[in-house]
Parts: C-alpha cells; sequence; structure tokens
C-alpha cells in the first residue's frame, strides 16, 4: 500500500558515555519524513543519518532537543546529497548520536522519533 506510514522509536536511558549508532536496515523502499529527538537533560548531542557510505548523507550533525523539547527534522533539512530522504529495500540507516557533541554536556535519556512514507 503506498501512503503507509512507518515509525520507528529508539530509545538510550541512562547518562551516555560515548557515542550511539544504531543501524536500521530499511524493510521497503521509503522516504524518512520527520525525525524528532530529544535528551532529557541540557545536553550538547547531536544526531546524523545517512548510510554506511555516507553517515551524514541525509542529515548533517544537528543538535537534539534538550530538557525534554524535542527536536524536530524535515525533508527541509535533509543534507543536498538526499535532499528526498529516500531509502531503498535493504539499505542501512545509520542513527549517529554524538553523546556530547563537540566536548560538551552529555545527553541523558534520549529518545529518537523516525518516520517513514512508503513508496
Amino acid at each position: 500500500m503506498l501512503g503507509h506510514h512507518l515509525a520507528r522509536t529508539i530509545h538510550v536511558p541512562g547518562a551516555l558515555a560515548a557515542d550511539v549508532v544504531p543501524a536500521l536496515t530499511i524493510p521497503q523502499n521509503c522516504r524518512l519524513v520527520h525525525v524528532s529527538a530529544v535528551a532529557l537533560n541540557d545536553s550538547d548531542a547531536t544526531l546524523m543519518l545517512g548510510t554506511p557510505a555516507n553517515p551524514a548523507g541525509i542529515l548533517a550533525p544537528a543538535p537534539i532537543g534538550r530538557g525534554g523539547v524535542p527536536a524536530v527534522f524535515t525533508a527541509r533539512d535533509w543534507a543536498p546529497a538526499n535532499p528526498t530522504g529516500r531509502l531503498r529495500a535493504g539499505d542501512v540507516l545509520l542513527i549517529t548520536l554524538d553523546f556530547d557533541g563537540d566536548s560538551g554536556a552529555a545527553a541523558r535519556d534520549v529518545t529518537v522519533d523516525l518516520d517513514f512514507l512508503e513508496g
């Protein structure tokens, strides 16, 4: 069915002491249409999205939300390498969470929500 929305949530509990890089294998052709990311505390963490060939190919490193208020990213934020957020079945999506940005405050209790549109 075209137009079907798929959602994935990644939660990393506790205080982060290192970067976290979950990888998702994409089950069907889709577009990444919306991402929200937040740390419970006032952190300097950043989020980057892409593939193993281009880890920043969809979203260049960007600050996540702080203090429980999510930062929201949509197609207007996508990188020039993939401005539509298109992913094909079998692609691997890397979700790179830099726990403290540029050696700033480390994130705690991070949640990243990813919304995809099939097709």
